[in-house]
């Protein structure tokens, strides 16, 4: 006879913690979803379920389907609205905080860590200033194709678990099926959570706070002479690699406000992002981002100035003298640019397969000529760093086609060719497939209407982005040009 199966989870069989909601009460507001009429399971991410503990096969299905939308919640645990402040497009906001999200709690995944559990789209909460609190197929399912297109580029990125479609109709321009995303983070700290704090008035709430994300996400701060300083400096380093990450793959995040920024150093809140085609600076996406404030070439300037709002709140931990605190924070702001810089050059080195011998001196001057390049001609980012090492196999005339006027790239490729670059490493390190914005509004488009086909080919393509496979060469090219160059994204709310 076959031994029994594991027993199908069941809501009150899940253990959900609740850290945030026990140890900073005051930065948190109790709260319930609104029971959607008919939850269905549209994509249920099962690698990410598995990784949690969770049975992909419950999920998709009844006690599962409401588990996601937030109506059959574990019991013991503590659902709440996170508040933070923050500053938006530059302009400070006192209190914002979660206006259309829950927080269910914490789940632990298979290496011990606790991930929270969050709710985008489950209903109005005190937060909701006047919105619907409300979410829509389309945006919900951006975000989890972009962010699963995120994590297989290896940049940190949360995570959707799943995507729910609730059965209701949201009113936007137009009528929309409405959704719930359930998305997977190592917490959702941001800098706008330590400028409420901070704007309370009460050091030991904002010490606490720091002493929780010490916990959370940079235990080495703790043993530190100056734990919080130690804190600040590690935020500093992780949003460095960030920024240089999104760089790298050219990815648009579209709206870098403080409540955006975690302190964990995850990219979070996929909004109107997208990912730049063409090399430029200057590419905006975002509907509301009518001055460029974040656009591409912006978001390591944006970062810094982000960082240095955390360090406005976090001075009253740094020290009593507020000279001593301001010459600390600005002390370990500095280290902001070289550490970006470095970590931009480290990836640039892998892009353009160059070999340890190469020194760094000219490694970073060949990948800012490059750059320099790529962005007078306009050349489609993804498919020149792909088609690259093509090139250093002898086999670039697709590549340098790319350019309306090859001579500077024939300039800058005889240096590069010299140093002898590796074309194995270099497929290792750039993508074929990232998330087009004609095949993400292609398959929004077709999900929206019931299909998910489109949905599920993009992200079998983007799951895998480095491994070529036959029949996926659409995924690989650049968008149609015209139709394409005046790109839109919106926020969904």
């Amino acid at each position: 006879m076959n031994a029994p199966g594991p027993a199908t989870p069941t809501p009150t069989a899940i253990v959900l913690g609740d850290g945030f909601a026990r140890e900073l009460p005051e930065l948190a507001v109790p709260w319930r979803a609104t029971e959607p009429p008919d939850p269905r399971a549209l994509v249920v991410n099962e690698p990410l379920a598995e990784e949690l503990g969770l049975d992909p096969a419950f999920l998709r299905k009844g006690e599962g389907v409401r588990l996601l939308v937030g109506t059959a919640v574990p019991d013991g645990a503590t659902p709440v609205a996170q508040a933070y402040a923050g500053h938006q497009f530059g302009a400070y906001s006192p209190l914002l905080g979660d206006g259309r999200a829950l927080l269910l709690g914490e789940l632990v995944d298979a290496h011990g860590s606790p991930r929270d559990l969050h709710l985008k789209g489950s209903g109005p909460t005190p937060f909701a200033r006047g919105g619907d609190g409300l979410a829509a197929v389309g945006p919900m399912l951006r975000e989890h194709v972009v962010s699963e297109a995120m994590h297989a580029l290896g940049v940190p990125t949360t995570r959707s678990l799943a995507v729910v479609a609730t059965g209701r109709f949201v009113r936007r321009d137009e009528w929309l099926p409405g959704a719930v995303l359930a998305r997977i983070a190592s917490s959702h700290l941001r800098v706008g959570t330590f400028q409420l704090a901070r704007s309370m008035g009460d050091v030991a709430l904002l010490r606490r706070l720091a002493d929780h994300a010490i916990r959370r996400h940079h235990p080495a701060a703790a043993d530190a002479a100056h734990p919080h300083l130690a804190l600040y400096e590690a935020v500093v380093s992780a949003q460095a690699a960030l920024v240089a990450q999104w760089m790298l793959v050219g990815f648009v995040h579209g709206v870098m406000n403080t409540d955006n920024m975690t302190i964990s150093g995850e990219t979070i809140d996929y909004g109107p992002c997208a990912f730049m085609e063409a090399h430029d600076p200057a590419t905006v996406f975002s509907s509301i981002d009518h001055s460029g404030r974040y656009a591409y070439g912006q978001q390591p300037a944006i970062a810094e100035w982000n960082l240095a709002r955390l360090a406005e709140a976090m001075l009253p931990l740094l020290a009593d003298d507020q000279e001593e605190a301001l010459r600390l924070a600005v002390g370990a702001l500095e280290s902001f640019a070289g550490e970006y810089r470095a970590a931009w050059a480290r990836g640039m080195r892998a892009k353009l397969g160059l070999p340890g011998g190469v020194d760094d001196a000219t490694a970073a001057a060949l990948a800012t000529e490059l750059v320099a390049v790529l962005e007078a001609q306009r050349v489609d980012h993804t498919s020149f760093f792909r088609g690259l090492a093509d090139v250093a196999r002898g086999e670039g005339a697709p590549t340098r086609d790319r350019f309306a006027d090859p001579a500077a790239f024939d300039e800058w490729a005889k240096r590069w060719l010299a140093l002898d670059p590796d074309p194995a490493a270099m497929d290792r390190a750039n993508p074929a497939y990232i998330p087009r914005n004609h095949l993400v509004e292609e398959a929004l488009a077709a999900a929206t209407e019931g299909d998910l086909a489109p949905l599920e080919r993009l992200l079998d393509a983007v799951r895998s982005p480095c491994e070529e496979r036959p029949g996926l060469e659409r995924y690989a090219a650049p968008g149609p040009d015209r139709s394409f160059r005046a790109y839109c994204t919106y926020c969904g709310t």
